[in-house]
């Protein structure tokens, strides 16, 4: 992936994660494959009960990776989101947002450590409105760690992702996303690969 690339989908992340604390709630976990350095979509966790039920949606996560062939993947989370939900303890600098960038030959760590501040009031001393009251000031980030230490799912579904799927249907993309769908997941594809 190209620098403009990743630059991209790092800005578009953590606009969306300032967005969610703003509004209360984190994003949940999302996957973007790519396959020949084009972004194939994104796929969001479906609503998950915690414990076994996130481990193993998270690690689904892969799905549509493996399906569409995809040769990187960029994963992100939220540490005390998903220590909160896989019942994991929460390692590394928290709260913090994840990216993991992955090829089949290895994967490189990105974190980005952030604290939840009040909002200003407005112009004329008015209170934010309810639920947009906090929002994230980044922190310095830790130099990306290639091969960094990955929690259970995540490694997973970094892994998973680049196994072939055996699936006997004429369009194991097309079908891998109406069942991801179907199961939850919030799925946005790109226009840029003809499937």
């Amino acid at each position: 992936m190209d620098s403009r690339t990743w630059d991209t989908l790092v800005g578009s992340v953590k606009g969306a994660y300032a967005t969610g604390v703003a509004e209360g709630a984190v994003p949940r976990p999302v996957i973007m494959p790519l396959v020949r350095g084009e972004l194939v979509g994104l796929i969001w966790l479906r609503p998950v009960e915690p414990g076994a039920d996130a481990l193993t949606g998270i690690a689904a996560l892969s799905n549509i990776a493996a399906a569409a062939g995809a040769d990187e993947v960029v994963l992100a989370w939220e540490s005390l989101d998903v220590a909160g939900l896989c019942g994991l303890p929460a390692e590394g600098p928290a709260p913090c947002l994840n990216m993991v960038h992955a090829t089949p030959e290895g994967h490189v760590l990105h974190q980005f450590p952030y604290a939840e501040v009040p909002c200003a009031p407005g112009p004329d001393g008015e209170a934010a409105a309810p639920g947009t009251d906090t929002g994230i000031e980044w922190k310095a980030a830790p130099p990306p760690r290639e091969g960094g230490e990955l929690v259970a799912p995540v490694r997973a579904a970094v892994e998973y992702a680049f196994t072939p799927m055996d699936l006997d249907h004429p369009n194991p993309f097309g079908v891998t996303v109406v069942l991801m769908e179907e199961d939850g997941y919030r799925v946005r594809l790109t226009e840029s690969l003809d499937r």
